[in-house]
């Protein structure tokens, strides 16, 4: 029997919170299935399976914290177990899909390999008609039975509850339709905002938003209000309040001072000429529609990884005062949250990816981070970070190393200056690109190495 337990899913994560199962026990999973929603203090992140079998049991409620490490499920794998619930093969978000649309699986044809059925196939599928139930009664017997006994609950010294809106009974939840809501309600509401059921990514954006969860109309499960309900209740961006400092501000607060004092940073700059490399991207843009046209970054970030790959010295992490170099380039990418502080997830095999892929998935990934939307192999410890703030003005930047890695590039702005070339003066769009590293792992001319690669690598974009 395997064991699922909550990821490290960063340096700075010490315990997450089990915001949402994506499975039920019976379930069948295979490895890299996304299996459940963590919380952590930047955002709400899929985490996937490493086991392929069949769900045991679920160890961990909904809305719990725990610390790393800390069993969340079993699994049974299939050498040691079979499914004990008969369903067309699927994928936990699929069932997950099919159960918010109200689809019965069981008649849906899967047009995927080995009839396994895909999110299209639920997605034309005819829904079963919606069923409320009567006011005061229970929920069914199959929910009465997964809440009663599907989930076991780990030792007290371990668990502690991050909200006390999920019932203590032992027997099955009742669930009530909404009820029209009066003069008086909305004052009893008011005076007790603690009652309204959310999930704790809903309240953490509530808080980040300005949004009264008590007037949120909830669409999860018995009335639960979720983080796309609070996004639609929030008011128009330019009426927005300042965002209250959180806990993604304190997480990074804790990993940079944890950064400045245990690495001794030293730092690097060189101004890199950027005119061939946009006269190349002007000319691939002609070709491509405009939802695909590449960005300057996109060339940087690609330049940065292959240049990684080029030196090896400062693409890894310093372990048990060591440093190991990583095994391909995990090339982290800075993004700023908009309630404050700072995730770096990864963009996995960057210097095999091409400027197009690159440019595609620097937008998927920036848009699914800042949305709360991350997945756990992204947040996996990248081997160097780059924080890119020239589309916000700023000519240079020296950032912070992100422990345990080892460098950290940043670019600035593409500004117009006068340039020498071949003895001639004229003006050139440059950039300025630095260098914060570790000189326990690295010194200057190892560093210097890694930004001079990198601008010869800009000089033949075609090269990219």
């Amino acid at each position: 029997m395997a064991e699922f337990t909550m990821p490290s899913l960063g340096a700075d994560m010490d315990e997450g919170t089990l915001s949402q199962w994506l499975v039920h026990p019976g379930d069948q999973v295979a490895r890299g299935d996304v299996v459940a929603v963590v919380e952590t203090a930047k955002s709400a992140i899929e985490v996937e399976c490493f086991h392929s079998g069949t769900v045991d049991a679920l160890l961990v409620d909904e809305g719990t914290t725990v610390p790393v490490g800390t069993p969340l499920a079993r699994i049974g794998t299939s050498a040691e177990s079979k499914p004990t619930v008969d369903r067309p093969p699927s994928t936990p978000l699929v069932r997950r899909l099919a159960q918010d649309r109200h689809v019965d699986l069981a008649d849906v044809h899967g047009s995927g390999p080995g009839g396994r059925i895909t999110r299209a196939d639920v997605e034309h599928a005819k829904p079963e008609p919606a069923r409320t139930p009567e006011h005061g009664k229970t929920s069914g017997p199959a929910e009465s039975t997964r809440t009663a006994t599907g989930r076991q609950s780990v030792t007290e010294p371990v668990r502690r509850k991050r909200s006390d809106s999920r019932p203590e009974a032992k027997t099955a939840p009742t669930t009530r339709p909404p009820r029209p809501v009066r003069s008086d309600d909305s004052t009893r509401e008011r005076q007790a905002p603690q009652r309204v059921r959310s999930s704790p990514l809903a309240r953490r954006l509530a808080t980040e938003l300005g949004v009264d969860l008590a007037e949120v109309t909830g669409t999860g499960r018995g009335g639960t209000v979720r983080a796309e309900d609070v996004r639609s209740a929030a008011p128009a961006e330019g009426a927005l309040r300042p965002a209250v400092p959180g806990v993604a501000r304190a997480a990074t607060a804790r990993l940079m001072t944890r950064s400045k004092r245990e690495i001794p940073h030293f730092y690097l700059s060189t101004t890199v000429d950027m005119a061939a490399a946009l006269e190349w991207m002007r000319a691939r843009n002609r070709e491509l529609p405009l939802s695909s046209r590449l960005v300057p970054a996109a060339l940087m970030f690609k330049a940065v990884a292959l240049a990684a790959r080029k030196v090896p010295e400062l693409n890894g992490h310093w372990v048990d005062n060591g440093f190991v170099p990583a095994e391909d380039v995990r090339l982290g990418v800075a993004v700023s949250l908009r309630g404050g502080g700072l995730a770096a997830p990864a963009l996995a095999h960057a210097d095999a990816l091409t400027v197009a892929e690159v440019m595609a998935a620097l937008k998927d990934l920036v848009a699914r981070a800042r949305g709360g939307r991350l997945r756990a192999s992204e947040t996996a410890d990248p081997s160097l970070t780059v924080t890119n703030l020239g589309d916000q003005g700023v000519e240079a930047v020296f950032g912070v190393v992100y422990p345990p890695q080892v460098a950290l590039v940043g670019l600035g702005r593409i500004v117009e200056r006068p340039v020498a070339v071949n003895g001639l003066l004229g003006v050139r769009p440059v950039v300025t690109a630095t260098l914060s590293a570790d000189h326990r792992a690295a010194d200057g001319a190892t560093g210097t190495r890694l930004l001079t690669t990198m601008d010869k690598l800009l000089q033949q974009p075609e090269e990219l």
